[in-house]
């Protein structure tokens, strides 16, 4: 942007008025936005982004304006500052971006329809009306939506409808909220409504391609969900509904708009008939993740992106918070030690990664913070350990509180920590501030020297790193009382290491339970008495110390080969948190081998030894009664039976595809990915990629679209890959929003890099135009990150993406993933021989 002032410093608005007509034939969105509020100078600045502003009135007077497109706003000349009501005319196209106001689309029974909804984080509510487009800018609204309406059509927005007339759809006044959550939608829907304990009124909705059964599961963890949040936060929900939509089309996964929260319908609806418990966990924790923004993100905002985490670290939290409480047979933290901690812990280890609490003014920076792994996940973690450290009651208390002092108004980050520590008497915020204000996270050295038991902490670098002094206040959870609670210090001497293990009786460990951001680094003496009684440790630590040793190796500081022995001592679990760890480190050796080659048979060897008992245990099919940890584990063992090319796995799959052919939706939905999956890899035909891709078209079941998505981007036929490619810019056959994973798909298999990789090169100008808009543009590269290992592939990742590195939003990703292929160059070229040789001799 060509200045940093905030709009909300020169009009900081109080109500809106607001007229929009949507002509869905014509693609034409017109309307008018009055807005009274405080003008603290005689030239306020509005936002608007795209619209053509036709004329401005202040108190119902012409003034001058200038549209300013660089700063994405209108230039207002009032003749005197104070109370004021300015009232902007406009227009703007209706389009496919999945920002702002825009059409999604779908099918009943072949024909095609058309659902209006709305996407308005970070800034893009200044696509569709005129607004102070700022967290800070809370206000009150009072929304009127006409559109080219027909019978049998709904339209829902954030607050229930107060009355029609002459076409005109007026709703009741808002709360006092920010313009990014207002939200609207229209068409043909269908929903199911039940009422909370305190009643508020929960509805689902989505459109009439789904059956109707599949809205109830989400109904009822929304209604548990919003009755489990008024209890922990002591806070009653404010407004009189909750509705919970899927648009068809939609860039993000959930969106917290208050009272109409938004969803890919892969993340609302479900078939409780067949769906994996892995996908009703995934639903039930997006659902409870947009619900805790109800309070912490709508009710209280942040006062600027830069608190972004106030958001979403802590509504990651709590979806994991909740969903415990709702279903707690799910064991559910289970999830956020293979998910949340892995993917903070992955990226949080690259040089240059941006801190939980970041800097952000350009509106593309803005969409660009919203990374996954850390805003979200270590953020996450980041609450985990406060939590623990003040207890929930303290933590409950000190919510309450927050939400009483900032209701209806915006916060910062220390807003938060001093809630809780006068709830909890402890100063949380200094612990905190060393882990939101830094990049990056430490590895603690634990060893025995002269006899004593040592520590030491130093930041932790996947490739390289420049190392400046940084230091964290670490919560050890050890399991020897003489280790500090809070480690604060570079280096620690903790006592007399014989002494201390006598007295124990058990191996030292560190982080028991998985729950702070850092890795630990045992010596010799300190790994082998914990491998000596590997049997003896909970699951969660065992998936711990499966991960160090990872990372570890990725750091450099362990040789890879010396992992892999240690991995037949876990391939017996029964855990699902073992088995995700265990796999994760073995599916890491493919990048060791070249297809087809010795090395891999030797590699396939491995994942049979690793896998063939577990298979033989579980079987192919559910069995009745059998635990959520085989549910979730069944899909570990089949997926590296296949990657074995085991004939019997092969041949089981097979004879489950031929036996279901007329109906393949309906094969088990755990399971299924890997029968179509290996049907097309080895019996795989033109006819059946066809039928498969007509099968993607039309199906409205998200999870079996995603099946077929990993199913036919993994055929070896080059020119079935050449027609897939082809179809990566046909909407009709994959929607934009789904586009990444058929991308990715085609990218990681190693028939389809190359051509993956020249579409993508090729059609970059295209793909920018097309979801350029979103905050999920980013991960096109984080992709290509994930999949290329070799020297050449990185030559061509820096001559392709290094002319791109000013682009604003692209800027840290693309400097990052370059540091992420080359340090895994290095690591293959360096450490591939002797990989190789112990998967070799493990085998023998």
């Amino acid at each position: 942007m060509a200045t940093t002032t905030h709009f909300y410093e020169t009009f900081q608005p109080e109500h809106y008025d607001l007229y929009i007509n949507i002509n869905r034939a014509d693609k034409l969105i017109s309307g008018k936005s009055t807005i009274t509020g405080d003008a603290k100078a005689q030239e306020v600045l509005i936002h608007q982004n795209g619209l053509t502003i036709a004329g401005v009135q202040a108190d119902g007077a012409d003034v001058p304006f200038t549209v300013d497109d660089a700063i994405q706003g209108i230039r207002i000349e009032l003749a005197k500052a104070g109370q004021t009501t300015l009232t902007i005319t406009y227009s703007a196209k209706l389009t496919d971006t999945m920002m702002g106001i825009y059409p999604s689309y779908y099918e009943v029974n072949g024909v095609k329809k058309e659902l209006i909804g709305t996407q308005f984080e970070t800034t893009a509510a200044r696509q569709a009306f005129p607004c102070v487009d700022e967290p800070e800018a809370k206000a009150t609204f009072d929304l009127a939506i006409k559109y080219d309406e027909h019978d049998g059509e709904t339209i829902l927005s954030n607050m229930p409808e107060d009355h029609e007339a002459d076409g005109v759809h007026y709703f009741e006044t808002t709360v006092r909220m920010s313009t990014y959550l207002i939200a609207f939608a229209f068409g043909e829907l269908q929903g199911k409504q039940t009422k909370t304990k305190s009643g508020v009124t929960i509805g689902v909705f989505g459109t009439k391609a789904h059956k109707t059964n599949e809205l109830d599961f989400a109904l009822d963890i929304a209604k548990r969900s919003i009755e489990f949040y008024e209890d922990f936060y002591q806070t009653p929900y404010p407004l009189p509904h909750s509705w919970q939509l899927a648009l068809p089309d939609f860039s993000a996964g959930a969106m917290e708009n208050w009272g109409l929260v938004t969803y890919r319908e892969a993340y609302l609806l479900l078939d409780p008939d067949n769906t994996a418990l892995e996908t009703k966990q995934r639903v039930a924790t997006v659902i409870a993740h947009e619900l805790a923004h109800q309070w912490f993100g709508d009710l209280v905002t942040m006062k600027w992106w830069d608190d972004l985490w106030l958001n979403e670290s802590f509504a990651n939290m709590m979806e994991y918070v909740a969903t415990d409480a709702l279903e707690p047979d799910w064991h559910i933290w289970e999830t956020f030690q293979t998910s949340e901690a892995s993917m903070a812990l992955q990226r949080d280890a690259t040089d240059g990664v941006q801190s939980v609490h970041v800097q952000v003014e350009d509106p593309a920076e803005i969409d660009s913070i919203f990374d996954g792994a850390i805003v979200y996940a270590k953020g996450a973690r980041m609450l985990v350990m406060a939590r623990a450290l003040v207890g929930d009651d303290a933590l409950r208390a000190g919510l309450k509180q927050y939400f009483i002092n900032h209701k209806y108004g915006n916060a910062k980050g220390d807003d938060l920590w001093n809630a809780l520590a006068d709830a909890s008497g402890m100063q949380v915020g200094d612990i905190m501030h060393s882990w939101l204000e830094q990049p990056g996270y430490p590895v603690v050295t634990a060893a025995v020297v002269d006899g004593q038991l040592t520590l030491s902490q130093q930041q932790f670098f996947i490739g390289e790193g420049e190392e400046v002094g940084r230091q964290w206040q670490i919560p050890l959870n050890s399991n020897y009382e003489a280790a500090p609670a809070i480690m604060k210090d570079q280096a620690v001497t903790v006592g007399d290491y014989a002494k201390l293990r006598d007295a124990s009786g058990q191996p030292f460990r560190l982080n028991v339970g998985n729950n702070s951001h850092f890795i630990v680094k045992y010596d010799q003496t300190l790994l082998d008495d914990i491998l000596a009684h590997v049997d003896d440790l909970t699951a969660i630590d065992q998936l711990q110390l499966l991960q160090d040793l990872r990372l570890l190796a990725e750091g450099r500081q362990i040789s890879y080969a010396a992992v892999v022995p240690l991995l037949s001592r876990f391939a017996a679990s029964h855990s699902t948190v073992v088995n995700a760890a265990l796999y994760q480190v073995a599916g890491n050796l493919r990048k060791f081998v070249t297809p087809d080659s010795d090395e891999e048979k030797h590699l396939q060897t491995l994942f049979d030894q690793l896998s063939a008992a577990q298979v033989k245990r579980l079987g192919w099919l559910p069995q009745a009664g059998e635990s959520n940890d085989d549910q979730l584990t069944r899909p570990y063992v089949l997926s590296a039976a296949l990657y074995a090319k085991n004939s019997a796995a092969v041949l089981a799959a097979h004879e489950l595809f031929e036996g279901n052919r007329d109906k393949l939706a309906t094969l088990p939905a755990d399971v299924r990915v890997f029968i179509l999956r290996n049907e097309v890899k080895n019996f795989g035909s033109k006819e059946l990629f066809d039928s498969l891709l007509t099968a993607s078209r039309q199906t409205a079941d998200a999870s079996y679209k995603a099946d077929i998505c990993d199913a036919l981007t993994a055929t070896t036929d080059p020119e079935l890959i050449k027609q897939l490619v082809v179809k990566f810019e046909d909407a009709d056959t994959i929607k934009p929003q789904d586009l990444r994973a058929w991308f990715r798909g085609v990218l990681a298999n190693p028939a389809g890099e190359q051509a993956a990789w020249d579409w993508i090169r090729d059609e970059w100008s295209w793909l920018e135009a097309t979801v350029g808009g979103d905050m999920e543009f980013t991960t096109y590269i984080t992709v290509i990150s994930r999949v290329f290992h070799t020297a050449e592939r990185l030559a061509e990742f820096k001559a392709f993406f290094e002319p791109k590195i000013n682009t604003p939003g692209l800027t840290r990703e693309i400097k990052m993933d370059t540091k992420v292929i080359a340090s895994r160059v290095a690591l293959v070229e360096d450490e591939r021989d002797a990989v190789n040789a112990a998967v070799a001799e493990v085998v023998k």
